[in-house]
């Protein structure tokens, strides 16, 4: 028996944080590339599957390595990073530039600034969205003048499971 297709439904819910399977992400995310007119290519496809399929951030080398040992034949970094450009520039992935990783944007159907929180015990990540941050960034650059191409904030500490279980 065949199942259907996962039908990609875009988020609505204004306090989710992500709770969305990976398969409808990717399958969101081919649903936003066609509609824009571009290309997600088996590499590009590939990469996102498994950084929503990581429970943290994964660097280049990290999803080199996850590549071949999915496809049995070695991808080179070029190919990778070529790759990440692409998601980023689609809104699909972020860079969290602390770790020099990339994490999977949870709505990539609304285009957001990244707010990211990141435990600094296990490396786990949370995207959340915030309106008050994003306006109080918004507000604050045009005050200096400055013209706003990306927005990452990344909060480091310490997330709820790590804190339960080494409750100090």
């Amino acid at each position: 028996m065949t199942l259907p297709p996962i039908q990609p439904q875009p988020c609505s819910d204004p306090d989710c944080h992500g709770q969305h399977t990976p398969a409808e992400r990717v399958a969101l995310a081919m649903s936003l590339c066609d509609a824009r007119g571009v290309r997600l290519t088996a590499v590009r496809r590939q990469i996102l599957e498994l950084l929503w399929e990581s429970d943290h951030p994964a660097g280049a080398y990290e999803l080199i390595e996850a590549l071949k040992l999915r496809n049995a034949r070695p991808v080179g970094p070029p190919t990778v990073y070529r790759a990440l450009e692409f998601l980023i520039s689609q809104g699909l992935v972020s860079k969290i530039e602390s770790q020099n990783a990339y994490a999977p944007c949870a709505h990539p159907e609304r285009r957001h600034g990244c707010l990211f929180f990141i435990c600094g015990d296990c490396g786990a990540s949370v995207e959340l969205e915030d309106p008050q941050i994003e306006q109080q960034l918004a507000d604050d650059a045009a005050h200096l003048g400055f013209r706003m191409t990306r927005r990452v904030v990344e909060v480091v500490g310490i997330c709820s499971r790590c804190v339960a279980a080494n409750p100090a």
